[in-house]
């Protein structure tokens, strides 16, 4: 997993970005417009986004879609799943002790 995809995640707008292209390729204007920001910000945040290959540009006569790589997710999906195993085993083990709360709860108010 590259530290470049967590750089370029970090980012709040850039995040918004990758959430919008989720949906299908979009514009700089329109990604613009549904952020509410103003296209050279914009244009600054997909070219990090592009830089660090979560994005692809196609051009379409005089407008450019940007849409999203499959690939680095895929590898970040990868990274996550060892930590997945950590978090069930955890999340277990708070089941378990909650469950032992409860049980234990109930018994004295039986007594």
């Amino acid at each position: 997993m590259e530290l470049t995809t967590f750089s370029a995640l970090a980012e709040p707008n850039r995040f918004r970005i990758v959430d919008l292209l989720l949906k299908g390729p979009l514009t700089v204007g329109e990604i613009a417009e549904r952020l509410d920001i103003r296209q050279p910000q914009a244009s600054k945040h997909l070219k990090v986004l592009l830089e660090a290959g979560l994005v692809e540009v196609r051009a379409e006569a005089n407008r450019r879609s940007y849409m999203l790589r499959s690939e680095p997710f895929v590898e970040l999906d990868y990274w996550l799943h060892n930590y997945r195993s950590i978090w069930n085993e955890r999340f277990d083990n708070l089941d378990n002790y909650l469950e032992k709360l409860q049980s234990e709860g109930t018994g004295k108010k039986q007594d």
